[in-house]
């Protein structure tokens, strides 16, 4: 870290704390050789996860989007802001613990679906309706059906649960 006064690269840290609500560390430090302080901040640098859409487009992983597209379908439920704002939060949280850093769009609807599923049905068919592209209520139907018995569902939301457990 160089002085942003003199450029001398050799400072001490006088004091430590968390900020922004424990998403960064300030520092307040002293340069060793002109004596000035100054402070730092440390962030966690998240690498972008890129999400290829269903017609081979390529975007930037944008929180915003899913958080919409959840609220829009938790509508008039009993589920809060605050659990809606935690599952986008463990979606996120998912993919940046993924190795690689791409992910289709299928697989962040299918982890929302997994995470709506015990939350409200209603909620997990409206999702569903949208991200699925539902054309009449025989699709409402078969996915009501898949509703009751979908393993694969429920072993992804096993593994969302345990990273949101190691979070708490």
């Amino acid at each position: 870290m160089l002085c942003p006064f003199c450029s001398y690269s050799d400072n001490r840290v006088l004091e430590s704390r968390l900020a922004e609500e424990g998403s960064s560390v300030r520092r307040r430090r002293e340069c060793k050789s002109c004596k000035r302080r100054f402070t730092t901040y440390e962030r966690i640098e998240f690498v972008p996860t890129v999400v290829i859409k269903r017609n081979g487009r390529r975007e930037t992983f944008d929180r915003s989007k899913v958080l919409r597209g959840v609220i829009i379908a938790c509508e008039k439920t009993d589920i809060s802001h605050e659990r809606i704002e935690q599952l986008v939060d463990d979606v996120e949280a998912e993919l940046q613990q993924r190795s690689g850093r791409e992910v289709n769009s299928t697989e962040i609807g299918e982890m929302v679906l997994a995470l709506l599923q015990p939350l409200n049905e209603v909620a997990y068919v409206r999702f569903a309706s949208v991200y699925r592209k539902f054309q009449g209520v025989n699709d409402f139907v078969q996915e009501l059906q898949k509703f009751e018995n979908n393993s694969d569902l429920n072993t992804l939301k096993a593994r969302l649960e345990k990273i949101a457990a190691v979070e708490d």
